[in-house]
């Protein structure tokens, strides 16, 4: 009986954190903002390769939605573009390949509950390849935890291409 009753403490403490921990980790994913990326006006991912031209202005932009309860904030965003050699080797030193118009970096304040908060920018593909643009946030308050998954959100992956060798006859 004793050994019975020992064996269900144990389980009620084990299940007790196991959802104090869910708990934490809800309220943690749901008050951050989500964030949605546009390149050329196409939602984007890792998954989805968006195509534009060399030379051409490409538009970029990072939307975030606040779905929590409270106004987060602030935070900064940084767009790095980079080339990925498939050997687990990036370039990241791009200045005469990509150029971004404007700063790589947005400051925001705060996003209130509810609401979105776009970043924009433009990209300027001078050479033709497959670039990818890493997007990282960065949170101006060290005192939070945030989830590690928000700051290193998939690469986007672009792909300039030269129009004269895509003409058609």
């Amino acid at each position: 009986m004793l050994k019975e009753l020992s064996s269900r403490k144990i389980l009620t403490d084990v299940a007790s954190d196991i959802l104090m921990y869910s708990v934490k980790s809800t309220y943690i994913l749901e008050a951050y903002p989500e964030a949605d990326v546009f390149v050329a006006g196409k939602p984007c991912d890792c998954d989805v390769v968006v195509e534009c031209q060399v030379g051409d202005p490409t538009s970029l932009e990072v939307k975030l939605t606040n779905q929590s309860k409270c106004t987060v904030g602030p935070f900064a965003l940084t767009v790095i573009p980079y080339q990925d050699y498939q050997n687990g080797v990036h370039n990241n030193d791009l200045g005469n390949a990509v150029t971004l118009i404007g700063s790589n970096t947005f400051y925001i304040d705060a996003v209130k509950p509810t609401e979105d908060f776009v970043c924009s920018g433009t990209l300027l593909f001078l050479y033709a390849g497959d670039y990818y643009l890493n997007i990282k946030f960065h949170d101006d308050n060290s005192s939070r935890e945030l989830p590690l998954s928000w700051f290193c959100l998939p690469s986007v992956h672009v792909r300039a291409m030269d129009p004269a060798q895509h003409t058609m006859f």
